[in-house]
């Protein structure tokens, strides 16, 4: 446990203090604050869709951060894929079919998809 506290420690001190003053790092939002996140993730959680998706890589169906990035730019993007959300889709991502959840609201679906969207590279 020493070690540990010892290593963020040094840890801490060596970010304080190293760089230069004047260099200006672009600040990074923390996406978990946004409460289109919070929301889509509730709801994403609740509705079992980690069972066939995982965040980071292809599973079941596609990597959420890889939807996200396919639709970066795409004004249409929300509506599109709510509507897949409650509707059900095939051959997108693959032959696997993702099943319709036609008792989403469609609100519902689309904090999802915001949630999903947020989380582009």
């Amino acid at each position: 446990m020493r070690k540990l506290i010892s290593f963020f420690v040094i840890l801490a001190f060596l970010q304080s203090c190293g760089g230069k003053a004047d260099k200006k790092e672009p600040a990074v939002a923390d996406i978990t604050k946004h409460p289109d996140y919070q929301k889509g993730l509730e709801l994403i959680s609740q509705d079992n869709c980690f069972t066939c998706h995982k965040i980071e890589e292809k599973f079941t169906g596609p990597a959420y951060r890889d939807i996200a990035n396919k639709y970066v730019g795409d004004d249409k993007a929300e509506d599109d894929l709510a509507e897949k959300i409650r509707k059900g889709t095939v051959g997108v991502w693959g032959t696997i079919p993702m099943p319709a959840r036609a008792d989403l609201s469609e609100e519902n679906a689309k904090a999802m998809v915001r949630y999903i969207l947020l989380l582009k590279k």
